[in-house]
C-alpha cells in the first residue's frame, strides 16, 4: 500500500511562487507515475501535471510555462514549483501516484491566491 504526504501549498499573493513536495512511502519499486490534481470550490478535479520515473512530464494547458513538475534527489518523490500565480489556481492540490496499475492519493494541502 502506497502512502502519500504533500507538504507545501499557503497563501501567496498573485504573482507569486510556492512549491509542493510529495513523498511516497510504502513500496520498494520505482513508481511509474507521480504527478498533481487540483481541485477548486464547486468544482470537479483536474490534473495539473504528471511526471514519469523516466522524466517524461505533462502538464494541463492552463499551467503550461509557469508550473514545473520534477521527481525529487529522494526515491519516490515529486516537486511542483508554481510560478506567476494566479487567483484561479486556487485550490486543493493533491499528490496522486499509480503504481502496479492502481491508483493512491495524498490527503491535499491548500493553495490559496489573493488578488
Amino acid at each position: 500500500q502506497v502512502q502519500l504526504v504533500e507538504s507545501g501549498g499557503g497563501l501567496v499573493q498573485a504573482g507569486g511562487s510556492l512549491r509542493l513536495g510529495c513523498a511516497a512511502s510504502g513500496t520498494g519499486f520505482s513508481i511509474n507515475i507521480m504527478g498533481w490534481y487540483r481541485q477548486a470550490p464547486g468544482k470537479q478535479r483536474e490534473l495539473v501535471a504528471t511526471i514519469t520515473n523516466r522524466g517524461t512530464t505533462n502538464y494541463a494547458d492552463t499551467v503550461k510555462g509557469r508550473f514545473t513538475i520534477s521527481r525529487g534527489n529522494a526515491k519516490n518523490t515529486v516537486n511542483l514549483q508554481m510560478n506567476s500565480l494566479k487567483p484561479e489556481d486556487t485550490a486543493v492540490y493533491f499528490c496522486a501516484a499509480t503504481h502496479f496499475g492502481d491508483d493512491y492519493w495524498g490527503q491535499g494541502t491548500q493553495v490559496i491566491v489573493s488578488s
